[in-house]
């Protein structure tokens, strides 16, 4: 397990602003399990396995939430939205990250975006957009809990910027016979204990009070918000759709930051991550 304070993982974004109003927009979440992409009007309109093929046989270019294979990403854009964008301008893209992926993980997305030739790339932590696609009120302290198909990241938000988060590298695809939705439910039960212990404010209590948000494709399985509501033992709400509230909270980051391109730099200022 990890935990970083706020600020640890700055969001960045690329210097120019588009100036033509029809360039095209794309939020877009990188899994290691899937890929999806979320385009104003039309909502999600890709959501595909997180594979690249450079050759014979498909390789996973994201793993356990971190990017090992930075030109397979690129490829994998590139087939799935290169055509997309050919001719009709440099786009604008939000792109979510784990909250613990680090400066790692979004310099290595940044540079498989290059092949999108985007006029900016703006950076949202996955627990935020989570909030926002969910229309949590962020004016009080939350707890998101966020379950991936290889990874499991606990954060705390705090007038809506990450205060605190912890992960561990288990998620659904480790759930079967031989590790129970219960040894699950206990590592996210251990990392807010952690963070409980940790908070020498009162946030973390007073967001538990709330109940946890919990989402990402964890959320849809009833044996895992079940184990979670035992083992943390306070109540735990799905969030609707929660395999894609991620990526509609980027979609909003977008549609914001189109609308108020000084909305930009609130977008990717230092601490959002």
């Amino acid at each position: 397990m990890s935990r970083t304070a706020a600020g640890a993982d700055a969001g960045r974004r690329h210097p120019r602003w588009p100036a033509c109003g029809l360039c095209p927009r794309f939020a877009i979440g990188l899994g290691s399990s899937r890929t999806r992409i979320w385009t104003p009007g039309r909502g999600v309109v890709l959501d595909v396995p997180t594979v690249t093929f450079p050759g014979a046989g498909g390789i996973h270019p994201v793993q356990r939430g971190a990017i090992v294979d930075t030109a397979g990403v690129g490829r994998m854009l590139d087939r799935l939205l290169g055509r997309r964008v050919s001719g009709l301008g440099r786009p604008l893209i939000v792109l979510g990250t784990p909250v613990l992926g680090g400066p790692g993980f979004r310099g290595a997305a940044l540079e498989a975006l290059e092949v999108l030739r985007p006029r900016t790339v703006l950076t949202v932590p996955t627990a935020r957009a989570i909030a926002l696609g969910a229309g949590a009120d962020m004016s009080r302290p939350l707890v998101v809990v966020d379950v991936g198909a290889q990874v499991t990241e606990v954060a705390l938000l705090a007038d809506g910027a990450v205060a605190d988060a912890y992960r561990t590298a288990l998620g659904t695809a480790d759930v079967d016979d031989a590790m129970p939705a219960d040894d699950l439910a206990a590592a996210v039960a251990a990392m807010v204990a952690d963070m409980r212990g940790a908070d020498r404010t009162p946030q973390t209590r007073s967001a538990l009070r709330r109940g946890v948000l919990l989402a990402g494709g964890g959320a849809l399985r009833r044996d895992i918000a079940c184990a979670l509501t035992s083992g943390l033992r306070v109540p735990v709400r799905p969030v609707p759709a929660p395999h894609t509230a991620a990526l509609r909270g980027a979609g909003q980051v977008l549609a914001a930051a189109h609308r108020h391109p000084a909305s930009a730099v609130r977008a990717g200022r230092p601490g959002d991550d």
